[in-house]
């Protein structure tokens, strides 16, 4: 049978959703902008291997 009365921990439970999330969302990012990074990195140096050739 279900619970008389007053939801629980409804609000708290869409606060750590959210927090969660966002946290998530902030990995990925970071995770991209490395990834991005090191292409650019790689990408001048094989220029710069390529210049000395």
């Amino acid at each position: 049978m279900s619970k008389k009365g007053k939801e629980k921990n409804t609000k708290n439970k869409a606060k750590h959703t959210k927090l969660m999330s966002r946290k998530i969302n902030k990995l990925r990012d970071e995770k991209l902008t490395r990834k991005e990074r090191l292409k650019a990195i790689i990408k001048k140096a094989q220029e710069e291997k390529r210049k000395q050739e």
